[in-house]
């Protein structure tokens, strides 16, 4: 038996302790905003494959509802009404249904388990693959609303408000289907939920609310999306009351922000079962 002297034993407890403690102290956790791009960036090189035919349903969709309510609306105000609802539904299509479906199917087969592996936060995954979702509605907001107003006979002129209607709607509806298919049990209810938030907005947004009942009124008032077609619809007068487009688009970011953290919520709840 060979005998290890007493100063070589204190003499390599210090190293011991430094390694271990080396061992133990890992690297810094990944920050929200460079995490956040690299979600996205990985999220809008997935989706790119199937842009053409996303772009191309969602604006059909709503150029279609256009031209049909082309012959029923008789007034102005109702035609506003009209182009705006439809162009804020491409937003809705992608961030209500197409969304609700991804997580519902990421969380089906798993696929959530590989971004809890990650050191990134879970906003950062919610964010990153609702705003890969919602880019891909620009193009088809932009040539619905110009489309809507050659047909209806609107001005262009503040077309620039889609800026800030886009993402800050897109925001409050990314949420809401994020929630969608990360609490859904199963995919096919997450669909469901997802296709029943879009035809709420596609009926609450798109027909003028002076033809509707009271009670639906109230309905289309909790539907974050109707803000955003409130903020645009008022862009098309000869003098906008810019308050009340500010208040409208301050009501979107709010219901964003709310919605955004309910599905960060619901993505910590459902990457631990």
């Amino acid at each position: 038996m060979s005998v290890v002297p007493v100063e070589v034993v204190q003499g390599g407890a210090p190293a011991v302790t430094d390694r271990a403690r080396g061992a133990v102290e890992l690297g810094p956790s990944a920050r929200l905003w460079p995490s956040l791009a690299a979600v996205y960036r990985a999220q809008l090189s997935r989706a790119r494959v199937a842009r053409i035919p996303l772009l191309f349903v969602a604006t059909f969709q709503s150029v279609g509802i256009m031209i049909m309510m082309r012959g029923v609306v008789d007034t102005r105000g109702e035609a506003q009404a009209v182009v705006a609802g439809s162009s804020i539904v491409v937003v809705a299509y992608v961030a209500l249904n197409l969304l609700a479906q991804y997580f519902g199917q990421l969380r089906a087969t798993g696929g959530l388990d590989h971004y809890a592996t990650l050191p990134v936060p879970p906003a950062a995954v919610v964010l990153g693959a609702a705003g890969a979702y919602a880019s891909f509605t620009v193009p088809g907001t932009l040539v619905t609303a110009v489309f809507g107003c050659v047909l209806f006979g609107l001005p262009l002129t503040n077309l620039w408000i889609l800026a800030a209607v886009i993402p800050l709607a897109g925001a409050a509806l990314s949420g809401l289907g994020a929630a969608f298919g990360l609490l859904a049990p199963r995919p096919e209810l997450a669909t469901l939920l997802g296709q029943l938030g879009m035809s709420a907005a596609l009926l609450l947004g798109v027909l003028p609310a002076d033809r509707m009942p009271e009670i639906v009124r109230l309905a289309r008032d909790l539907l974050p999306s109707t803000y955003g077609v409130e903020a645009y619809a008022r862009t098309f007068g000869a003098h906008p009351d810019w308050a009340l487009v500010a208040a409208d688009l301050g009501v979107c970011a709010g219901v964003g922000v709310a919605s955004l953290a309910a599905a960060s919520w619901a993505y910590r709840r459902a990457a631990v079962r």
